[in-house]
């Protein structure tokens, strides 16, 4: 049973995941979601769409079931991190 216990650690460690960062005019703060990297086309693809005006609301759902839903009109800029997760910490360049 340990080794169950294991593997499964192990492959929960090997997914790789996505930042999505969504500011909203006159909002202090910027939404961050943590989503699965298999869907990083398909969150490029509703945020184009949002953008276009094709949809009225930018809705996305992160690793932990939870959706965040965002009017288009009120999305100020969307960032999507790097597959690879790379993450700086710290000061400087």
């Amino acid at each position: 049973m340990l080794r169950t216990d294991a593997s499964a650690s192990t492959r929960a460690d090997t997914l790789q995941h996505v930042d999505v960062r969504i500011g909203v005019t006159q909002a202090p703060r910027e939404l961050a979601i943590d989503m699965d990297d298999d869907g990083r086309d398909d969150v490029i693809a509703r945020v184009d769409a949002a953008l276009s005006g094709a949809v009225d609301v930018l809705s996305l759902t992160d690793r932990k079931g939870r959706t965040v839903s965002v009017p288009s009109a009120k999305i100020a800029y969307v960032e999507v991190g790097s597959a690879e997760g790379e993450r700086r910490i710290g000061f400087g360049g």
